[in-house]
């Protein structure tokens, strides 16, 4: 009856609704990387401007562009590992010996991103960029459904994240996670994609995005 009464003779599982909700988080998406891009040019306007006036010493600007490199906010390059992970193909169906799968076995989950970044850190990674931006100390990488948040923009399969570093030492730290290693199980399964690529010399972009930390205050 509630539903009788919200539909009223239409229907209220159209697929026009999905569109335009799809077109709405697109369109914010793609004003979050307009306004990021446009955030970083002023800010390297006004850090141009200080640097100028400030009057600092040559050690206080050397100790500033380390906190920088520290904090990601500036440009890496080096040798570098990309992974790429990526949905089943619409057709997926188990390898022999396996069940039949289950439609979450067949898609990128958020803790088989975080799994790999996770890895790459502990390999050493001197810099991670997840597809285009760089993540920092206060980075979430997120899922809703089959697509990414991340830091205010949306994306979708397949997900790429390369990271700066030994590539030696990223791929062992890769081989030796254990998320990882289930994770490959349900490659192995239902062909969950999955590549491992030395890309050589690669320039990982700075962060451009706020730097604030916001966190949750007790109400009073």
């Amino acid at each position: 009856m509630t539903s009788a009464n919200t539909a009223k003779g239409t229907n209220i599982r159209t697929d026009a609704s999905l569109l335009k909700l799809s077109d709405l988080i697109q369109q914010r998406s793609e004003k979050n990387a307009a306004l990021e891009e446009s955030a970083a040019s002023v800010r390297g306007d006004i850090d141009s401007l200080a640097q100028r006036d400030n009057g600092s010493t040559k050690a206080e600007a050397a100790k500033l562009r380390a906190l920088e490199r520290t904090a990601g906010t500036t440009a890496l390059s080096g040798p570098a590992v990309s992974v790429t992970l990526n949905d089943a193909p619409p057709n997926a169906t188990a390898s022999p010996g396996y069940p039949d799968p289950q439609p979450n076995d067949l898609v990128i989950h958020q803790q088989d991103l975080q799994a790999v970044v996770n890895a790459l850190w502990q390999g050493g990674a001197k810099g991670v960029k997840v597809m285009d931006q760089r993540l920092i100390s206060t980075s979430a990488v997120r899922c809703v459904g089959n697509t990414l948040i991340l830091q205010g923009r949306v994306y979708s399969p397949p997900y790429k994240i390369t990271a700066v570093g030994d590539p030696d030492a990223l791929r062992r730290a890769l081989d030796a996670s254990p998320a990882i290693q289930n994770y490959l199980l349900y490659v192995q399964a239902y062909g969950l994609g999955w590549k491992v690529d030395e890309q050589g010399a690669a320039t990982l972009p700075g962060y451009s995005g706020a730097v604030d930390l916001h966190y949750a205050e007790p109400v009073k």
